[in-house]
């Protein structure tokens, strides 16, 4: 009897510390997770990318949320923005040279920056001025505007993979037959792939 209630404590807190984990991040950190629903398997196959979603990591009250282009931009918990990928699964990247830049002066402009994109809507024809944002537009946006740092190569509409027809199909249904081909894009993958950040965890 007594065993078994050791072996249930045990089971206790160990998942007590599963649903409490909180990943050790910094302000400035880019992180990334695969949303299936809506755009996403167009996202995936139109840019080769696993990942469909992403966003930066700001502190708030010293708690960490992301700074998001969703319906509309705003800051969601991190815990809360995690466990909304799918199978809870996200990749968190940071500059390779963050302690030295990303100074207290340096998040500061990148605050500074939130404001003129909180609250915009979403961008679902991923235009390249500022008028409605997608999601890594806003990250691309906000390190270029803030510190000068292009994260990520700037690519065009038609550099990408339109061929299946799940992507067509989504083309026609946010173009119909004038699809802007040479609009500058940045996805995903393209911020993923950067030279200028190294990951610091994968969760599950």
């Amino acid at each position: 009897m007594r065993s078994s209630g050791i072996f249930l404590l045990i089971l206790f807190i160990a998942g007590c510390r599963s649903a409490s984990h909180i990943p050790s991040v910094r302000e400035g950190d880019i992180v990334f997770q695969v949303l299936r629903s809506g755009q996403g398997p167009a996202i995936q196959l139109a840019t080769k990318s696993h990942y469909t979603h992403m966003g930066i990591v700001l502190f708030k009250n010293d708690q960490p949320y992301v700074f998001e282009a969703v319906e509309p931009v705003r800051f969601t918990a991190l815990d809360k923005w995690i466990a909304r990928g799918e199978k809870g699964h996200c990749v968190i990247k940071r500059l390779n040279n963050a302690e030295q830049i990303l100074d207290a002066q340096a998040l500061n402009r990148m605050r500074r920056i939130v404001p003129g994109f909180e609250g915009k809507h979403y961008d679902l024809t991923f235009g390249w001025d500022d008028s409605t944002i997608y999601c890594s537009e806003l990250v691309w946006k906000v390190y270029d505007r803030a510190l000068g740092i292009q994260v990520g190569n700037l690519h065009t509409l038609k550099d990408f993979d339109l061929s299946s027809t799940i992507v067509q199909e989504k083309i026609r249904e946010r173009y119909g037959s004038r699809v802007p081909l040479d609009e500058t894009v940045i996805s995903p993958k393209d911020i993923f792939d950067s030279e200028l950040l190294t990951t610091v965890e994968i969760i599950n």
